[in-house]
């Protein structure tokens, strides 16, 4: 009967510790995917901004990261389509951000 017992705690111990080993690769796995899509991403703002409009890009990342994001995205999307031949300047950037931030914008009301 103790033995069963025994028993019934290594096999138990063993598949947790199979299940954790699992999270943790997974998690792993996640985090190198992120870096590679990361890596990615700067690459191409590389191609499609100037300088100064990266340079606005990593301020707004620092303030808004999901705007940020999204414009990313959205650039790479662009880039990969062959929609961008040239690196887009400060100015078109910030027109790009003001109509992303418009259509994402929301809006509070507070009624007394």
């Amino acid at each position: 009967m103790a033995e069963d017992v025994e028993e019934i705690k290594k096999r138990k111990l063993m598949e947790l510790q199979r299940k954790y080993l699992e999270q943790q690769k997974a998690q792993e796995e996640a985090i190198r995917q992120e870096m590679e899509l990361e890596a990615q991403l700067n690459a191409i703002m590389r191609k499609v901004l100037t300088p100064e409009a990266r340079e606005r890009l990593g301020r707004v990342k620092l303030v808004r990261p999901e705007l940020a994001r999204q414009v990313e995205l959205i650039l790479a999307q662009l880039y990969q389509a062959g929609q961008i031949k040239e690196p887009l300047s400060d100015e078109k950037l910030k027109r790009i951000l003001a109509q992303i931030e418009e259509r994402t914008r929301k809006e509070f009301r507070i009624k007394w």
